[in-house]
């Protein structure tokens, strides 16, 4: 098949799929969905190790070619995984995702994932191929340049690991950036927050600005809460002139029930 450049398709090599198959360590009774299987390299790989596949591919041409090659556990779905409702899948018990994220949506995907758990709670883990830059961001500690808006909202309800380093030369056609394999283990959040919703308006509010010290990327959020971004501050016991990359996530969850409570 040839990869089409509108989906972002990079094909895995088959001895990189193996390695693959290798970190996300499926067990024979695990249940899974598979963010983009292609052609199948891993789909192929995972579904004779697992008790349930379901495999969600936007391109139409792929789900033709990998349809018949499944075994009768295995379900392709044609879908925008974005639009994908896995709420069904959830009903039946815990279950785990895995996929090669084409590199043009893996945030949003992301955000996917960290809201499906939200409300429907049985996502195991996500063991997911990005971009090495996505990689780095999602690990990132406060502190960091990479630290930000996604490293914040996945940490709050996942502990994040990286599994695996991949070259260019993992895939067919080779991409221009190298890539990395990471897992989300999802968990209760790290921080109690009364109201999740405008703790992110808040984090995302910031980090639009986040050169700017805190007494100033706060300002636009404050105001907007009709609250004044010092008193939020000192209330947080946080000193305004540090920058929004360097708040822990209890400081963060601090200012946010703040604007809660006032």
């Amino acid at each position: 098949m040839r990869a089409k450049k509108r989906y972002g398709q990079h094909f895995l090599e088959a001895a990189w799929a193996d390695k693959l198959v290798a970190v996300i360590d499926p067990k024979p009774e695990d249940r899974f969905v598979e963010i983009g299987p292609g052609p199948g390299a891993l789909t192929l790989r995972l579904a004779p190790r697992v008790a349930r596949l379901i495999a969600v591919e936007l391109d139409e041409a792929m789900v033709e070619t990998l349809r018949p090659r499944l075994p009768r556990h295995a379900t392709l779905v044609h879908a925008d995984f974005l639009d994908f409702d896995l709420g069904p899948l959830a009903s039946e018990g815990p279950f785990r995702a895995a996929g090669n994220l084409p590199y043009n949506v893996s945030s949003p995907i992301l955000f996917a994932l960290i809201g499906a758990y939200r409300r429907l709670g049985a996502i195991v883990d996500a063991t997911l191929m990005v971009q090495r830059e996505v990689a780095v961001r999602l690990c990132a500690a406060p502190g960091s340049r990479d630290y930000g808006v996604l490293s914040i909202l996945v940490q709050l309800h996942a502990d994040v690991r990286p599994l695996l380093a991949l070259p260019p030369g993992a895939f067919r056609p080779m991409p221009k950036v190298h890539s990395s394999v990471v897992r989300l283990k999802f968990r209760p959040p790290a921080v109690a927050l009364s109201d999740e919703a405008s703790f992110e308006t808040m984090v995302r509010t910031m980090f639009g600005q986040r050169r700017k010290m805190l007494s100033n990327a706060l300002g636009p959020f404050a105001e907007s809460r009709q609250q004044d971004a010092a008193a939020a501050l000192a209330a947080a016991g946080i000193d305004g002139r540090r920058r929004p990359e360097t708040l822990q996530l209890t400081e963060l969850a601090r200012l946010a029930e703040f604007f809660g409570a006032a």
